[in-house]
């Protein structure tokens, strides 16, 4: 994984908020070094620029990372990306791969073993959007940085 800052420390020089990307190589540490950067990146936006980052969306931020990241491995090999951006009281997640299949949720089904990684995704996600590219497709996901007190 190669880790490519947008702007000084992070910052979008188009000041919509803090960013980062990697480009994703094919192998299997390459998940962990995703949920690794996104751990980082939380971490130093909380740390740094003092944003309300809560533990549960530390959590469900590497769950996602790793959900998006391995479908995106899985089903398209070949390059990708992983783009991580704050905006608001929100962490944006977005996987892109050269695949232009969409994803699509299968039907729940508790008897099923595996592929219920999108599942898992919608649910935890306040947004979800897969869009395609002009090349591949890009599967974003949107987090609350806080708890919701209420």
């Amino acid at each position: 994984m190669v880790t490519a800052p947008v702007g000084e420390d992070g910052i979008t020089p188009d000041g919509q908020g803090l960013r980062t990307t990697a480009a994703l190589d094919g192998d299997g540490p390459g998940i962990a070094r995703a949920r690794g950067l996104a751990v980082d990146f939380l971490t130093r936006a909380r740390a740094e620029h003092g944003l309300p980052v809560s533990q549960r969306a530390m959590d469900l931020t590497q769950l996602v990372v790793s959900e998006l990241v391995t479908n995106a491995r899985k089903y398209a090999p070949g390059p990708a990306a992983l783009d991580l951006r704050i905006t608001g009281d929100m962490v944006e997640i977005a996987v892109w791969d050269c695949d232009p299949v969409l994803p699509v949720a299968r039907a729940a089904d508790a008897a099923r073993v595996g592929q219920h990684g999108l599942e898992i995704v919608r649910a935890v996600a306040q947004e979800f959007t897969a869009q395609r590219e002009p090349v591949g497709k890009r599967v974003t996901a949107r987090l609350a940085l806080a708890d919701d007190i209420g």
